[in-house]
């Protein structure tokens, strides 16, 4: 057995203490039970970490070096990315055009704090589907929420990366459907002679509701060639989305008009929020003058009746209406769909453009419940925070208790993207829990234009290594 040298020990006293703080920060004593095999790969050399390159096969050596490589990568790159940071592409137009489709994002986990795993048996760089199809981790054990102490608190207008909420439930036909808002359509279409609600009780109708959303699962379930098998995923193995926080914990957010007041003041819209508008060309547009507006082809895909659905930006709005030789008429989109609306179960008549008011649950701070306010805060009180809710005869009831308020035990986040009328955020599936908070984006490593080839500007240079923070 070879004698440990002064070098060994250096790196002993060197692997010793950046694994010691590691568990100070993250507060796992059962890491204490590593440290002997530490000891041992640096001075013991009781187990026979490289036992096979003693082997006289030399393909032998060959394959098991690769193996040994694979998995120590494997392992370190599931363990940074648990606690330290993650690469996300966006995939949606949904923050343009603060946030471009086609930019990838380094996510920070240590700038709110990593969460210790969910579900701790998965496979590396896979969310929850495995190229073959399967899961990629594995249920059996699952650990309750805990986050370690970051270095910073959710800041108001922060672009934040978290899980999807409303992914709990999914169906594998298409992965990404929205589940509820799916099964409350689907039984409202089957009901064509549906009722006013404006003449209903609100007790009549969350009994209404209750009806469609019933069916509409009925169905779902009753065709699996359709919406593919129903499954459940942990909270940590839900989609990863990016959206903007537009409201802390506590605060009574308002949307008037489209824009956004907080405990009744205004909160100005970051500098690249868009909005849809009528657009009516006198013919095509030119290619140069789409680039130049830097509108996607994406956006010129929805033609009405001769008119253009587009989203714009006030500056790229203004330019596009100085080119009068082309361009006929600009008028703004107004939202008035509220069955899409969060909540999906209540009669609130909001719309996209005009919600609320409604306040963002705050941990350890309590709210007066009635049936009109139910349906807004059902889905917290018995989803996220794991209570039994029913309504039976007029009254609440959570867990088995008839209540007339609720205690919240986690904070709330309400999130909107900056391509306000072509984004799914909190508008249509209501608050993020925080233990759903994943990290932090702070700079773009690479953007691609996927409107553009490689030898066509496809790589956007003038992004690359910007900060996430400017786009505020």
């Amino acid at each position: 057995m070879r004698k440990p040298t002064r070098k060994d020990y250096i790196k002993l006293i060197i692997a010793l203490t950046l694994y010691t703080l590691f568990l100070l920060w993250v507060k796992s004593w059962w890491g204490l039970l590593v440290i002997p095999f530490i000891v041992d790969n640096y001075i013991t050399k009781f187990i026979p970490w490289g036992w096979w390159k003693n082997s006289k096969n030399s393909t032998f050596r060959t394959v098991m070096s690769w193996v040994d490589a694979i998995v120590f990568a494997l392992v370190a790159v599931y363990f940074v990315n648990q606690f330290f940071f993650q690469n996300y592409v966006i995939p949606s137009s949904s923050l343009e055009k603060s946030l471009l489709v086609g930019d990838y994002l380094f996510v920070s986990k240590a700038n709110y704090g990593p969460r210790k795993p969910h579900t701790p048996l998965s496979m590396p760089l896979m969310q929850h589907t495995t190229p073959l199809g399967g899961k990629s981790y594995i249920d059996a054990i699952q650990w309750d929420y805990e986050r370690v102490q970051g270095f910073e608190d959710i800041a108001l207008n922060d672009i934040v990366v978290f899980n999807y909420p409303a992914g709990d439930t999914a169906t594998t036909n298409p992965q990404l459907i929205d589940y509820y808002a799916e099964c409350y359509m689907i039984g409202a279409s089957l009901y064509p002679n549906k009722p006013i609600m404006d003449s209903l009780s609100t007790e009549r109708q969350r009994s209404v509701y209750n009806l469609y959303y019933t069916a509409g699962k009925e169905y779902i379930e009753k065709n699996p060639h359709i919406f593919g098998q129903k499954l459940w995923r942990p909270v940590d193995r839900r989609e990863n989305y990016v959206k903007r926080c537009v409201g802390l914990p506590g605060d009574v957010l308002q949307i008037k008009d489209k824009e956004i007041y907080l405990n009744g003041k205004h909160n100005p819209q970051p500098q690249n929020v868009q909005f849809n508008y009528w657009v009516k060309f006198k013919g095509n547009i030119p290619e140069r003058i789409r680039r130049d507006l830097n509108i996607s082809r994406e956006d010129l895909q929805r033609n009405i009746e001769g008119r253009y659905l587009i989203p714009l930006t006030n500056e790229t709005r203004d330019k596009l209406a100085k080119y009068s030789k082309l361009v006929e008429s600009i008028e703004p989109f107004k939202s008035n769909t509220i069955d899409e609306i969060y909540p999906l179960n209540g009669y609130t008549k909001w719309t996209a453009d005009n919600y609320g008011p409604v306040w963002i649950p705050k941990k350890g701070e309590s709210i007066e419940l009635t049936l009109e306010n139910l349906p807004i805060y059902e889905r917290p009180i018995a989803v996220y925070e794991g209570n039994t809710l029913e309504v039976k005869d007029g009254n609440i009831y959570i867990n088995g208790k008839a209540s007339t308020s609720y205690t919240f035990k986690m904070d709330y986040y309400w999130m909107m993207g900056d391509n306000r009328h072509n984004s799914a955020d909190s508008r249509y599936w209501g608050f993020v829990p925080e233990d759903h908070i994943v990290g932090k984006p702070l700079f773009i490593w690479l953007s691609l234009d996927k409107d553009r080839g490689w030898f066509d500007g496809k790589i956007r240079w003038n992004r690359l290594f910007r900060s996430v923070d400017s786009y505020k």
